[in-house]
């Protein structure tokens, strides 16, 4: 019996020679996300890539090469979700040229960053809401085991209409502006919507997202007005079951959301001029709010930098940011699902986790926070099968953070184990 702090090589190089033994993390507290309850000096075995069983105490193993890990001074719990990231790129004052000057290849070298820090956050699974197409790339090169980073959902390129968010030519000269189509993700009647969500299908996507209202950041006056047809909307949604798709709306203004909900879109993304009639909508659809407190935060903080946002963003971005907190507390009051999701990529990558901060700030409390955060997306997107919750015969996705996030939820953005799939990848436990 080994009874180490193990190294991420180590470890990576046992499970690549196929070495199946054994793993025990001893956990001083225990959140299975299953429900509420709070559990104390747990056992947790793993074999190969699955919890293999969950005993009271600290066990000693009987195997002679099993490895145990000591998290007695730790909260364990599932790998958390970000359901609202684009990892392809991430904020900056060049970001607005990189699409001049990157090739493919430079996105995805640059991306493999984002997507080790992001699990190094703790974050074992993410939702990609809209980038190039890399992403699906990336994730599949993550699936294969070629890179290191979460489990990537992804939406591959996000469906718009022309001009709207997402349109991928807002704000080029006229020259280079085209006229993309349901190839590009722009759309333009429920024809086009149809074929936009089966050219996803056939680029790799998992899930569909569309730009139900306008945005912040695109280089575009209006950032909250409608932007689908009521039958668009019904064309995508439709389209998407079809495929077997969950669908995500970014949406600012309140007409865009409701048109979105009543049309059956899953989640809502951000929600920021959400009204209260939008609010209990979406609680008789069973919409969830996906609320990206984190990018209100950033964008706020960045538009005050002389230069970092081209100025027709800056009104947008000092008048909606502010807001997205305070529409969260009230939709979470009201009694509106909540997911948790940052638009990290926005806001930088690997600082995923302060979007708990925000939350609990206004309400919400802990524990509800980190469900929103585990359980709540895999019954979102249809794995709760297999992630999600600590429970026998689930995916090994477990991190532990020291000391109790119950208390002082900072302490999430300070993960000090991480393991995906039964291999861990960063362990500073004692």
């Amino acid at each position: 019996m080994k009874k180490v702090s193990l190294i991420f090589s180590f470890i990576i190089l046992c499970l690549t020679l196929g070495h199946a033994q054994k793993t025990y993390l001893h956990c001083g507290t225990l959140i299975t996300a299953e429900d509420k309850k709070v559990q104390q000096e747990i056992t947790l075995v793993i074999e190969g890539n699955l919890i293999l069983d969950i005993q009271a105490g600290y066990k000693t193993p009987s195997e002679k090469d099993a490895v145990v890990i000591d998290l007695k001074e730790h909260t364990v719990m599932p790998g958390l979700h970000d359901m609202h990231v684009h990892i392809e790129h991430q904020s900056s004052k060049k970001r607005y040229e990189e699409g001049f000057r990157l090739n493919e290849a430079d996105v995805a070298l640059k991306a493999t960053t984002y997507c080790r820090k992001t699990l190094m956050a703790g974050f074992t699974s993410v939702r990609d809401l809209g980038g190039s197409g890399v992403n699906v790339s990336l994730g599949n090169a993550i699936a294969k085991g070629h890179i290191i980073g979460p489990r990537i959902l992804t939406a591959e390129k996000a469906i718009a209409t022309t001009g709207g968010h997402a349109d991928p030519t807002n704000g080029l000269r006229k020259d280079l502006l085209g006229d993309p189509g349901p190839k590009e993700g722009v759309i333009n009647s429920p024809e086009d919507a149809r074929k936009a969500v089966r050219q996803r299908y056939k680029n790799g996507a998992d899930c569909i997202k569309i730009t139900a209202t306008g945005g912040v950041l695109s280089v575009a006056k209006n950032g909250s007005g409608p932007q689908f047809s009521d039958a668009e909307l019904k064309a995508i949604v439709e389209a998407a079951k079809e495929y077997g798709y969950v669908t995500a709306a970014h949406a600012h203004g309140a007409e865009g959301m409701k048109r979105a909900v009543n049309a059956g879109i899953t989640t809502i993304e951000h929600g920021t001029k959400m009204t209260t009639e939008v609010m209990d909508l979406m609680i008789k659809k069973g919409t969830y709010l996906v609320p990206t407190i984190s990018a209100g935060k950033y964008t706020e903080a960045m538009a005050k930098i002389p230069g970092y946002y081209p100025d027709i963003i800056i009104p947008k971005v000092l008048e909606v940011s502010p807001m997205i907190q305070e529409t969260f507390r009230k939709a979470y009051e009201r009694g509106v699902k909540i997911c948790f999701g940052t638009d990290s990529g926005v806001s930088p990558h690997g600082d995923n986790a302060k979007e708990f901060v925000y939350m609990t700030e206004v309400g919400m409390p802990a524990i509800e926070a980190i469900i929103s955060a585990t359980k709540t997306p895999a019954e979102i997107m249809g794995n709760l099968d297999k992630l999600g919750t600590i429970s026998i015969g689930k995916y090994a996705d477990i991190i532990a953070v020291l000391g109790d996030p119950l208390a002082d939820m900072s302490l999430m953005t300070n993960v000090s184990f991480v393991m995906k799939n039964g291999v861990v990848y960063k362990s500073e436990s004692n």
